[in-house]
């Protein structure tokens, strides 16, 4: 079997699977398993490259999450009544929000260093791509819905 044979098996099978499973599965799910296909389908991973990229991109976007979530619950819901903060609280929350920035910093080039062995530097750089050229899609097909609607 080719490897573009393999890929469009793969990608079939996640089609199918983001079909069938679309009505019960929560709506970020659904949109991890487009995601997903899309990067797949763009990269052209052969199977020994696939074996070694998923999980360390898997592991990247649980971490970067998680910082997500903790600037979420440490800083921002602390923001919602932001004229009632003090300059001090003001001060600790900055001092917070550029530690994250920082780790978020961090934690990127870390991983672009990995992907970047897994992966040629090319393919490093077509995620990279992928990645905005997905996340823009969505954003139209956000917009689009909700223009719908009105």
């Amino acid at each position: 079997m080719s490897k573009y044979s393999k890929i469009g098996v793969l990608l079939l099978f996640l089609c199918s699977a983001t079909v069938f499973y679309g009505q019960n599965r929560p709506g970020k799910e659904r949109i991890k398993t487009l995601k997903v296909a899309f990067i797949t389908e763009r990269l052209g991973l052969t199977s020994q490259e696939a074996q070694v990229f998923w999980p360390l991109y898997n592991e990247h976007e649980e971490k970067k999450a998680a910082l997500n979530q903790k600037e979420r619950r440490e800083i921002r819901s602390k923001l919602v009544d932001f004229e009632g903060l003090s300059e001090n609280e003001a001060n600790k929350l900055l001092s917070q929000l550029i530690a994250l920035e920082q780790e978020k910093h961090r934690l990127n080039v870390e991983y672009l260093r990995k992907i970047s062995e897994a992966v040629s530097p090319k393919k490093t750089f077509l995620l990279i791509k992928a990645e905005e050229d997905f996340n823009r899609r969505l954003l139209k097909r956000i917009q689009e819905r909700r223009m719908n609607r009105n």
